[in-house]
């Protein structure tokens, strides 16, 4: 019987941009280093998502030491963007919360705007003394999260994916199958499952950083948007609405809160605590 493995780690640098596959990654408190540090506000210090904007998908930011980005998109010349100075710091909304957030220098809102032709500001989550609270209905006390919708990680399973695609492929709309992965961008993705045996888990270890499965993930709009053309469909939504629904929930993942620190490697065993 084949043991469960993580076969991807990958941070997304901006919320909403296109993820980065690491070889490893540090296991923070609010989430893995270098995940979602920055995102896109628009004029009135709402985030921008692709929710509203799925060419974000097109744009990468690779994350670089010292916690700046560099940004990149087809047919453009790349923009290095460094953690800007927290002196002055602004409230933005995030969904239904607040979060403090530091505003990154004019030429990022430049790049930014000149692409999406929309005016959008770039700003960074600086202090971990800004990071948001958790749910309390599924967090310990003082439980914080950076820029992700709500929890620290984000895990799929392949053999999960692969059940998904082939109740894709014998639906209504084969034609948008198989997805990949990166319609649902995990953190972290297991290998050597049963498919959906991660609904049962309490508490897992990644080589030797422990984390709850606290909450299955509710999946929107963004799914149905290819990562590469950004292009929306109707799946996975159509499917898991048939196969994966609680209530109006449609399910696809699991979100993580860390219950320590340190480093996970591709290649780390997975394993089930409860």
């Amino acid at each position: 019987m084949i043991s469960p493995v993580l076969r991807d780690v990958r941070v997304h640098p901006v919320k909403a941009l296109a993820a980065y596959p690491v070889g490893e990654a540090a296991v923070e408190p609010w989430g893995l280093g270098g995940d979602r540090r920055w995102m896109l506000i628009d004029a009135g210090a709402r985030v921008v998502t692709q929710r509203q904007e799925p060419r974000l998908a097109q744009l990468s930011a690779q994350p670089l030491p010292g916690g700046g980005v560099r940004l990149s998109a087809p047919g453009s010349a790349p923009l290095t963007v460094r953690v800007p100075d927290p002196a002055r710091t602004e409230v933005a909304e995030l969904f239904t919360g607040k979060v403090e957030v530091v505003e990154a220098a004019e030429a990022a809102h430049a790049w930014f705007g000149a692409r999406l032709g929309a005016e959008v500001r770039l700003v960074h989550l600086d202090a971990p003394s800004h990071r948001r609270h958790i749910d309390p209905a599924f967090a310990r006390p003082g439980e914080t999260v950076s820029l992700a919708d709500g929890f620290p990680l984000l895990l799929t399973t392949c053999a999960s994916l692969d059940t998904l695609n082939s109740l894709i492929a014998r639906g209504e709309h084969p034609q948008e199958g198989p997805l990949p992965m990166d319609r649902f961008r995990p953190n972290v993705v297991v290998d050597g499952t049963a498919p959906w045996v991660e609904d049962t888990w309490k508490r897992i270890a990644i080589g030797e950083v422990a984390f709850r499965v606290v909450k299955p993930s509710g999946r929107c709009v963004v799914t149905t948007t290819d990562q590469r053309t950004a292009r929306r469909g109707r799946e996975p939504l159509h499917t898991l609405a048939r196969h994966r629904r609680s209530g109006k929930r449609l399910l696809f993942g699991h979100n993580l809160i860390p219950d320590g620190t340190g480093v996970i490697r591709v290649g780390d065993p997975v394993r089930v605590l409860a």
